[in-house]
Order: C-alpha cells, then structure tokens, then sequence
C-alpha cells in the first residue's frame, strides 16, 4: 500500500513534524494506566493483601499490549503471559486467569459500543458510501457475538466441558479441578457487577482517548480534523484490527481501514499512511522497553531459581 501511494509525500509529511510525534508516548500511559486499574478493581476479591498493586499491573499491562501487538500470536498471548507474571506475585492461577478472560470479554464488547459510536457519527456526516453499508452489515451481524460469549462463560460451564475432550489426550489428573475452579471464578466475576462496570467505562474512556492520536498527527500534519473525524477514524480501525486478530500486528489491515475511511472523510492516502505510520512507530517504541522488561524479568526469576531450586 505504501508503495502504491505516494511515497515521498508520505515520509515528507512524516519528516516535517520530527520529534513531536514522540508525545504519543507518554500519552499512551494513560492507555494502560485505565486499563490496569480496570484489572486491578477486578483481581482485588483475590488479592486483598495487595500484593499486585497497580504499579505493577500497570506494568503487566504494558507487556501484554506489546505482546499482542508487536509479536504472532493472536492477540491472546498478552493475556498468557498477564496469567504468568500475576502468578509470580503468589496468587493461584485460576483467579487470575478468570479476570483476564473477563476483561477480554469487557474489551470485546466495549469494542462493539465504540465501534457504534463511529458508525453512528459517520452516518450523521453522511460519509461512507458503500463501504459504511458493508461494514454496518458485518457489524449488525456480528453483534450477537459478545452476548452469546457473556452467556457461555456465565452458565455454560465451557472449560468443564472442554476437559472432557482434553482428558484422553493428556491423561487425568489436577486438569478436571482446574477446569471447574476456572468456571466458578468465571461466574464469581460475572456476578461482581459493579467491578464490570466500572472496567469496561475505563476501558471505553481509553478506547475514546485513542482518538487523539489520529487528531494529534493529522494536526501536525498540516490537516487538522474535528474530534468527530478523529474519533470515527480511530473506531473503524479498532474494530477492523479486532475482526483480523490473527493477523500479526494488523498490518496491513490498519492501513486500509485508515485509507478507505479517509478517503470518504477526505484525507489523502498519503496522509492515512502517515497516521499509521505514526502510530506503529508509537507501538514499536512502547513495546520494545516492554518486551524487554518482560524478559529481563524472566531472566532474573530463572537465575534465581538455578541458585535456589527450592524456591
């Protein structure tokens, strides 16, 4: 796409604004900061003592979003590793594993009324065309998916069932507890209502704050748009990254959202791609300090655990 486009164009609009687009780094702090006090509300039945506070699950956060951003695995390998670093911390797993599926789940439908949002703005502006008419059809499709996903995990007891199928192939053993430990904490969490709430309004508050980076760079680049813009821009390619999870990164995928919907908006393709450029180069530079954290981390525990096995 990029070079489909005109190139020199893009980086020229990427040069001209330089070292300021670096100040959607510390921004993005507030990204994982609603996040990890959105967690931290739901672990804390399990963790009365504190012993993840929120400084480290604000970092925990961190990792996980650059694990599911910048490496293959589907967007579900940042909530491995989140059930992994919490554990170091001396709380059991399936506590912890309960709230992580809840908050994807939260993040799944806070995904949904986001992306309502913009479609909602878009068709006030009369923007969109076809490609608005196609993507409201997936949408209204689709949007059974996080009620049907809520009920299984509330009442249908999924990872009880899905031991039975595990059971012939890796044997019996602590795999059935597990399972139906799992499900009860599910539907503890399910039934903490307040917890949810106040989750998923912090997690929409994060998702509406995405937006200013959209309005942010295409005010530096020379083309500023009203917050209504920004926000359908940032809206459309959340949900579009959502719906091609297993493509690493999004790549790809974020761009032709931010093309074709700009377009409609009337922002060049250059500039699209310049957005997205900006952006990526925002994940990279959260992400790596992240990942390297991470296994700093790892590192350390193992060093330790070779000196002392018994630890």
């Amino acid at each position: 796409m990029v070079l489909r486009t005109d190139l020199p164009v893009m980086l020229q609009a990427l040069e001209s604004v330089g070292w300021q687009l670096l100040w959607l780094i510390p921004y993005r702090t507030l990204y994982f900061l609603l996040f990890a006090i959105g967690w931290f509300y739901l672990l804390r039945p399990y963790d009365p003592e504190g012993r993840a506070g929120l400084g480290y699950l604000f970092w925990v956060t961190s990792v996980r979003e650059a694990i599911d951003r910048l490496l293959p695995v589907a967007s579900v390998g940042g909530g491995v590793v989140g059930v992994r670093l919490v554990r170091w911390r001396g709380i059991a797993a399936a506590p912890i594993s309960a709230t992580v599926i809840v908050e994807i789940v939260l993040t799944l439908i806070v995904s949904y009324a986001f992306t309502a949002v913009g479609l909602i703005l878009l068709l006030q502006m009369s923007a969109g065309g076809a490609q608005y008419r196609r993507f409201l059809l997936a949408f209204l499709i689709s949007l059974p998916v996080p009620a049907v996903t809520v009920l299984l995990l509330r009442y249908g007891s999924v990872f009880a069932r899905l031991e039975r199928f595990l059971v012939p192939l890796v044997g019996e053993g602590a795999l059935s507890e597990g399972a139906a430990s799992l499900d009860r904490e599910l539907r503890a969490c399910f039934n903490r209502w307040r917890s949810l709430l106040l989750a998923g309004l912090l997690q929409f508050a994060a998702l509406m704050m995405g937006s200013f980076e959209v309005w942010f760079a295409l005010r530096l680049f020379g083309h500023p748009v009203d917050v209504s813009t920004a926000l359908i821009l940032e809206s459309m390619t959340q949900a579009m990254r959502h719906l091609a999870f297993v493509v690493p990164a999004g790549l790809g995928v974020q761009e032709a959202t931010l093309v074709l919907f700009g377009h409609a908006l009337g922002i060049s393709g250059e500039l699209a791609l310049a957005v997205s450029m900006a952006k990526r180069v925002r994940e990279v530079l959260c992400g790596l300090p992240s990942l390297l954290s991470w296994q700093w981390m790892e590192g350390r525990r193992l060093r330790k655990l070779i000196r002392d096995p018994t630890t």
